[in-house]
């Protein structure tokens, strides 16, 4: 089984006609980061994201996509997905005390790390480059981003 020492995600909203994105306030430290979180003994580095989201936001979420993990110059492993959220609401908790959706500009500003930007222009960039088609109900033209294996 691989394992990531640490895994996490970029949390996108998908409703709207441009993606925004999750950034989260870690109050220990005062950074604005992506979700992210240590993996548990006999964790799979997904279920450690989804796992890490909903305790951080309060999100229930499903998967939109995998993003390239990387090792740091410490030999910490990380792994992050794409994650859209489909139920819940952000609560305050001891880790997170607050959130915020943003355009991917915004959030590339307030991240603290290099490392969540990258993340961020990954994921922004994985999702400018699927096919989107146009879904036509009683009432309006939806667009929807194909998602596409």
């Amino acid at each position: 089984m691989e394992q990531a020492n640490l895994a996490g995600a970029v949390v996108v909203d998908l409703r709207r006609r441009k993606p925004k994105y999750l950034v989260v306030h870690r109050k220990a430290d005062d950074k604005w980061m992506l979700v992210q979180g240590p993996t548990m003994p006999n964790e799979l580095p997904l279920e450690t994201a989804v796992r890490e989201v909903a305790e951080q936001t309060g999100f229930a979420c499903d998967v939109v996509g995998t993003l390239d993990g990387h090792v740091s110059k410490d030999g910490v492993a990380r792994r992050f997905w794409m994650l859209q959220p489909t139920d819940g609401a952000f609560r305050r908790n001891e880790v997170v005390d607050a959130v915020v959706w943003m355009k991917r500009s915004d959030a590339m500003a307030l991240l603290s790390s290099v490392r969540d930007q990258r993340m961020l222009a990954e994921a922004h960039l994985t999702l400018s480059d699927r096919p989107t088609i146009a879904v036509v109900d009683d009432t309006a033209t939806t667009r929807v981003t194909a998602l596409v294996g």
